[in-house]
């Protein structure tokens, strides 16, 4: 590099085909030919934002723009328009003048890092660039944290775009967003017993919103706490521009439902209707509610409609057992269960049935086998595919399939299930949240974190969601912003063991250890009978001396009759000094088959197919740091996964080894056995 070549500041967009390796691989002449039209899409889209395609290297593409704004415009519609996928990333920055046209320099490594660390079909924008830009773009840029960027020592702070960024799938709702929160109905029956039927009258209408209208719709959990005097905090505390409320009478098989929409800012109704109908036609009702409020949102998308007429009596069965499987336990799912046999057996072409019998089945099941070929894994699995039968487009449907999958296999299926029920769902906080459990069960972290946002802003309420969402900002290196988000959750919910859990493990990993106690004594955790005896031996062994600290990691490691090895043991023994003992019991159990899981508790733990989930978080830190790790991940499928995929974990470039070349050395003495 010349010492006169001349230097400018200038936006860099860098941008490679997602799992470009994997695709030459299974078909280098299909590959080839894809990326040579590509570059064509790639050139247009840079003259469009008035910029240039100034060096391309295979599958690698770099990019010139005068403006930040262009710049960002163009990695827009790159993530959203180039086929097959490809990583984006935008940097400003310093970078010196080749005579040839080419730039050099630290402006350009930055760009490429940060495309390395991108979603397919996404964008990674840094602060530089962001701080630089305004508008409708700029307002839907999601912070990502800081960033250690690949052989670079300096962090970075990142921001996310996705190619579903204008729908608002990520971003927090813009000024011209819509914002849909649908109130549970008021019950004006005589009979009190009949609020379920208002309710899930409610939830339906809910559900064909999240689902058809291209509306962000706020989630059932969060929405359905705001009855009677309570609806009118409703909007404010959820941020919606906009209510949906309404009341049900029900007298025989005659249904009266009245339904209005209103402006939350102005309280001007928008639109109001009332509808008297015969219960056959519940389902209609349901429709053209939700038609009529997309419509007076100008919805771009048509709102669905299905034949699921069913008779009234099984309606009724159906909203029941909606109603039984909250609270989430053990009891109310099985409860479910029994209503649901009854539904689909009165009417066995009706999809919602069969999928809520399966997803009660799902929860059911053990978290610390995969129990695939057992009658009630059959079960549930026959369940969702007689959905997924009767409804191609049947979002939860998928989401089951996922969970019934094995926890250390079918890795990618699983993602790629829940992927597609986000896509037919996107207002559904469902499918977002098992996204994030699934990208973080293979290491994903960074990746998970704007599906972890997306759940948390549609139902901003939950306690899992907002768990989840602390779950990866502590994971990206958040810990301040993991506090806050879960002290506001607490708050609003102090009896969840998902956000006290979470709290808890925040000071543990953090080593503020007398935090931790202090919480552990204050919050529902205490008296969890589950969880308290787990929690307490962790405390234990922040304080107990060496010896009695390997006394007491023995006895959480040993194996106990009909009990499973916990995951969140192994990574507690192995930061406080005894990753042998941990790595030899774990392996013991590979070998012997004995069940492993995470938590020893279905209060934290959702399904066995995200098991690995609790891995990768910060409380695994001293566990990944061993050599022996990449064992366990080529154990488990993980390594397998990411050779396949190209999608390696962010601790890869965390672990102080190689860890690449330990799972490919790992991968190859399996190879040979």
């Amino acid at each position: 590099m010349s010492e006169s070549a001349p230097r400018k500041l200038a936006t860099i967009v860098a941008l490679d085909v997602a799992g470009y390796s994997a695709r030459t691989e299974a078909d280098e002449t299909k590959t080839t030919a894809e990326v040579a039209a590509l570059r064509k899409v790639i050139e247009a889209i840079a003259a469009r934002h008035g910029g240039r395609v100034f060096n391309t290297a295979g599958d690698g593409f770099m990019l010139e723009f005068a403006s930040s704004l262009a710049g960002v415009e163009a990695a827009h519609d790159l993530a959203a328009q180039c086929e097959p996928k490809v990583r984006v990333g935008v940097h400003l920055g310093d970078v010196v003048v080749q005579p040839n046209g080419d730039l050099l320099g630290h402006g350009v490594n930055v760009a490429a890092r940060l495309m390395a660390k991108s979603d397919p079909g996404g964008a990674l924008i840094s602060a530089d660039v962001r701080r630089t830009i305004r508008g409708p773009l700029a307002d839907r840029l999601v912070s990502r944290g800081l960033m250690q960027l690949d052989k670079m020592t300096e962090t970075i702070e990142a921001y996310a775009i996705s190619a579903f960024a204008t729908a608002g799938a990520l971003a927090p709702p813009s000024r011209n967003e819509p914002t849909l929160v649908v109130l549970p109905f008021d019950n004006l029956s005589n009979d009190p017993e009949m609020q379920y039927f208002s309710d899930g009258m409610s939830e339906e209408i809910l559900q064909v919103l999240a689902r058809g209208s291209g509306l962000r719709v706020i989630g059932r959990t969060s929405a359905f706490q705001f009855r009677g005097a309570r609806k009118g905090e409703a909007a404010r505390t959820l941020r919606a521009s906009h209510i949906l409320d309404g009341s049900v009478r029900k007298a025989g098989t005659r249904l009266r439902v009245s339904a209005q929409l209103t402006e939350a800012a102005g309280g001007a109704a928008l639109w109001s209707e009332q509808y008297h109908e015969d219960l056959t036609d519940i389902f209609a009702v349901q429709d053209n509610v939700a038609a009529k409020v997309a419509l007076a949102l100008r919805a771009v998308l048509p709102t669905a409609t299905r034949d699921r007429k069913i008779d009234p009596r099984t309606y009724e069965l159906y909203l029941k057992a909606l109603q039984e499987r909250t609270p989430a336990t053990d009891e109310g799912h099985r409860r479910a269960e029994i209503l649901f046999e009854e539904v689909v057996a009165s009417a066995p072409d009706f999809a919602d049935g069969w999928v809520w019998l399966a997803g009660m089945r799902m929860l059911q099941l053990p978290r610390d086998s995969d129990c695939i070929g057992t009658p009630p894994h059959s079960a549930a699995l026959a369940a969702a595919r007689r959905a997924l039968a009767l409804d191609l487009d049947c979002a939860l449907a998928s989401v089951v399939l996922a969970n019934l999958k094995p926890a250390f296999a079918e890795h990618a299926e699983k993602i790629d299930l829940v992927s597609r029920a986000g896509d037919l769902a996107p207002s559904d906080p469902v499918p977002a949240t098992y996204m994030a459990r699934m990208l973080i069960s293979v290491g994903r972290c960074n990746d998970a974190s704007a599906h972890a946002l997306r759940a948390a802003a549609l139902d901003p309420m939950n306690p899992l969601r907002a768990a989840s969402r602390a779950q990866v900002l502590e994971a990206t290196g958040q810990q301040q912003a993991a506090h806050a988000h879960l002290d506001e959750a607490i708050k609003a919910q102090p009896s969840s063991l998902w956000t006290a859990s979470a709290k808890f493990m925040l000071f543990f990993n953090a080593s503020r250890f007398g935090e931790a106690v202090a919480h552990f004594d204050a919050s529902i955790l205490a008296g969890a009978v589950e969880l308290s005896g787990l929690f307490r031996s962790l405390l234990a062994l922040s304080s107990l001396p060496r010896e009695q600290r390997g006394a007491l990691v023995q006895s959480m490691l040993e194996p106990e009759q009909g009990r499973a090895l916990d995951l969140v043991v192994c990574q507690a023994a192995a930061r406080f000094g005894h990753a042998d003992s941990a790595f030899s019991h774990l392996f013991a159990a590979l070998d012997a088959g004995r069940p492993i899981t995470a938590w020893r508790s279905s209060a934290l733990h959702l399904t066995r197919a995200t098991t690995l989930n609790c891995v990768f978080g910060a409380d695994g830190a001293a566990f990944r740091a061993d050599e022996r790790f990449a064992r366990f991940c080529a154990r488990v499928g993980l390594v397998d996964y990411w050779r396949s995929s190209g999608y390696w974990p962010d601790c890869a470039t965390q672990v102080p080894y190689d860890f690449k070349v330990e799972c490919e050395k790992v991968a190859a003495e399996v190879a040979k056995t």
